[in-house]
């Protein structure tokens, strides 16, 4: 017996992506709730796919028995559905930024919008698992992170901890993401002939994600230089981020060794040898981060590499890691 899952969002990548993982889940089953577009034809392994649909409302989850539901949805239709479902007794792992920040005001200044369920942000998770598995495992409502923060975070953090990063001298994210990334709906920005053989930075020292990284890392604004940049290609989100140490003789063995110990026994998260940085072929179509050390001891520069896939650890692959907490599952069901 299998536990039905809805997807609200399943025409989209994240969502499709959702619908690839869940479908070879050995203890979960896609139900597609159709909303708005989804409706429609939505993305082809939808428009072929024989998983049974159900309407995206409260009343799916008695008729359907969803144990849980993930939005893959604009953030105002996340605040929409939300509260009902949640009403309706099904756990919501929601992958929009609805949910994401602590209080409306943050959201305003970053989202420049008004937050319309702001009774549920108190109750809201935010879960990168290697770092908030305690509180998913407990969860009906989990903040799905944002893809540029999982592979900022689960760099930068441990070495914050350990302080090891000169803070005064601040931090420099350089971060480059396939298209996917922005969603499936046609932009100008983001069709064919903006994209292809072009490469271009957007969002400069304003963008979204940045509150994500101050409020896990524990960084103030001033001390977190982020700039994410689009690349032509499909899938992934390689960030370098630049810093210096705090004891400038530090070597690389042992930056890599403060993360060997911090994820010692994390499934998803691969650490390279000292002196060795990871690429993208090597966590595309996967749940993984790869991370990776360069230090330069004499002048005390220090270079990591962090890498993922933008539609799985980023987005949906990271959704059913904590959707399998949430049910009490086996963390990497499905996922491996």
């Amino acid at each position: 017996m299998k536990y039905p899952v809805g997807i609200v969002g399943f025409s989209g990548y994240s969502g499709a992506e959702a619908i690839r993982i869940l479908s070879r889940h050995p203890h979960c089953e896609p139900v597609l709730l159709s909303h708005r577009a989804d409706a429609g034809d939505g993305a082809k392994l939808v428009r072929k796919s024989t998983i049974r649909r159900a309407h995206a409302g409260p009343e799916s989850v008695a008729a359907e028995g969803l144990k849980a539901v993930l939005l893959a949805t604009p953030h105002d239709v996340s605040m929409e559905l939300t509260p009902q479902f949640l009403a309706a007794g099904a756990i919501v792992i929601d992958l929009s930024a609805a949910f994401r920040l602590a209080s409306p005001e943050q959201y305003l200044h970053w989202y420049k919008e008004e937050h319309t369920a702001t009774s549920l942000l108190p109750d809201a998770v935010y879960s990168i698992p290697e770092f908030h598995r305690a509180k998913a495992s407990k969860a009906k409502l989990i903040a799905n992170p944002g893809c540029y923060p999982t592979a900022a975070n689960l760099a930068i953090r441990p070495l914050v901890e350990a302080g090891l990063i000169d803070l005064k001298a601040g931090i420099v994210c350089d971060a480059k993401s396939g298209v996917s990334g922005a969603g499936r709906k046609a932009t100008l920005k983001n069709s064919f002939c903006e994209v292809t053989e072009n490469f271009s930075a957007y969002s400069i020292l304003k963008h979204r994600h940045v509150p994500e990284v101050l409020m896990i890392s524990g960084l103030e604004e001033p001390q977190f230089s982020f700039t994410a940049q689009l690349i032509p290609i499909e899938r992934g989100i390689l960030e370098t981020i630049y810093f210096r140490l705090a004891k400038p003789m530090t070597s690389a063995e042992i930056v890599a060794d403060i993360y060997q110990k911090q994820y010692a026994n994390e499934p998803f998260v691969r650490i390279h040898e000292a002196g060795h940085v990871p690429d993208l072929h090597a966590v595309a179509h996967t749940n993984f981060c790869d991370i990776g050390v360069v230090t330069d001891p004499a002048s005390g520069r220090c270079v990591v590499v962090s890498a993922i896939d933008n539609l799985g650890k980023g987005a949906a692959g990271q959704a059913i890691q904590n959707l399998n907490l949430a049910l009490g599952l086996e963390e990497t069901a499905g996922l491996l």
